[in-house]
């Protein structure tokens, strides 16, 4: 007889009548051991994605304070980035794959997460914040979250469906830990894994472990980046219209990021570049962008830019979110360490600023919408990012948020920032009228 732990969650299960006391109480048995198993399992996940998500916060506050008070530091990019490449190149192993592997291991469980990618990932994106590498958080909080989680595992001795359910919480956690989105983010571990499935089975696991992650994160004192509540608006064919086309601009946004990102790394393979100089040259051209573009807004988060930006854009430059990309692609794809969604956030948000200007829409509400659109079509979880758009800035604009991430996830291709992504579904049916639009992104 299958069991809920060693059912493949792809294959059927027959519906059967539960008639009688003992089938009763033999159902409710399976429920309650069911329940009482994944709170407590993913409570520990919670508290291992909360602890290190909170350390990771303060360490990165730290980091951009320390990058502001010494500007030089800018100059010590490339040798950061050499240090870095030669640790990965000799010393990184499996965890040089990053997210990647615990994707790959959600898929089809076959190793154990290597223990050193937590404390890899948790310096190398620091040295990429400290020197002024253009770089996020949510690959740094997602790996650590993972490697430690796996880590747990393998203590416990957990059986491989199991370990498949704990790495899904393991995204969950880490992701509603390090933003403060307690409900997007255990959509996210469910969504993130596969375009066109959720993983149902995981499902208390991960509301368990991002709830958790989020109340240590706050409990411990971190706290993440304000945002102000959408003003309300009045729904009109106009602005429903404006709001399409603004989606489509962000979709084809995300699709550029991803393109141009997977441009650096392939121009770094085509030509044989020996992998731990790669970042001490991305080093350089990041210094030297940092010069042409004659400010340091777009090094490291760039957090001012999305407070600009939602508070009205005044100061933000019209092309603010091409140079955010371009520092990006730069950074990561020459192989400094981060994540990619702060950065999206970014560009997302001050693109959102700009197209207010051209379609005549308040700029604080294309801001918004921008802010989780981009990130939508990147990462191919719309779910997750119209959810995240209520809990960040209210429900006023819930079914815009829904229309503007549903369509830039439609114009994204079904590539995305995370390689080891798989398409179950693809966006648009083979076979149709359109879905030539999308051959080879997948």
């Amino acid at each position: 007889m299958s069991t809920p732990e060693s059912h493949d969650p792809l294959t059927p299960i027959p519906q059967t009548s539960d008639r009688g006391i003992g089938a009763l109480a033999s159902r409710v048995t399976v429920v309650g051991t069911h329940i009482v198993k994944w709170l407590v399992l993913g409570s520990v996940v919670g508290v291992l994605a909360g602890l290190s998500s909170a350390a990771f916060l303060a360490t990165l506050n730290w980091a951009t304070d320390v990058r502001e008070d010494f500007p030089w530091l800018l100059w010590l990019l490339p040798v950061a980035g050499l240090v870095m490449g030669l640790i990965y190149h000799y010393g990184g192993g499996d965890a040089a794959a990053g997210n990647n592997l615990i994707l790959d291991e959600i898929h089809e469980p076959r190793d154990w997460v290597p223990r050193r990618m937590a404390p890899l990932i948790y310096v190398g994106t620091v040295v990429t914040q400290l020197f002024g590498g253009s770089a996020g958080r949510e690959g740094t909080a997602l790996q650590m979250s993972g490697s430690l989680t796996d880590a747990f595992s393998r203590v416990v001795r957990l059986k491989p469906a199991d370990r498949r359910i704990m790495l899904i919480a393991a995204l969950a956690g880490g992701f509603g830990a390090v933003f403060g989105v307690p409900v997007a983010g255990f959509v996210f571990g469910l969504e993130v894994q596969s375009v066109g499935r959720l993983r149902y089975d995981a499902l208390l696991a991960a509301v368990t472990a991002s709830m958790i992650g989020d109340l240590v994160v706050t409990g411990i004192g971190v706290t993440h980046l304000a945002t102000p509540e959408v003003i309300p608006v009045d729904l009109t064919m106009a602005l429903v219209a404006k709001v399409i086309l603004a989606g489509v601009i962000f979709g084809v946004t995300a699709r550029l990021f991803i393109a141009t990102t997977h441009l650096v790394r392939h121009l770094y393979e085509r030509y044989g570049t020996w992998p731990p100089l790669r970042p001490f040259i991305g080093g350089i051209a990041i210094i030297g962008l940092t010069f042409l573009v004659g400010n340091r807004d777009y090094n490291g988060l760039s957090l001012p830019l999305i407070t600009a930006s939602l508070a009205g854009g005044v100061g933000v430059a019209a092309f603010a979110f091409a140079w955010k990309l371009v520092f990006t692609s730069v950074t990561l794809g020459s192989g400094f360490q981060g994540g990619e969604v702060t950065p999206l956030f970014v560009i997302g948000a001050t693109l959102g600023v700009t197209l207010g200007g051209l379609l005549g829409v308040d700029p604080t509400l294309l801001a918004a919408l921008g802010f989780v659109a981009v990130f939508a079509g990147a990462a191919n979880v719309p779910i997750t990012c119209i959810i995240m758009g209520t809990e960040l800035f209210s429900s006023e604009g819930t079914v815009l948020f829904a229309l503007v991430c549903v369509v830039a996830y439609l114009c994204s291709s079904n590539r995305g920032i995370y390689r080891s992504q798989r398409v179950v579904i693809p966006k648009v049916a083979p076979g149709s009228e359109d879905g030539s639009m999308w051959r080879g992104g997948g």
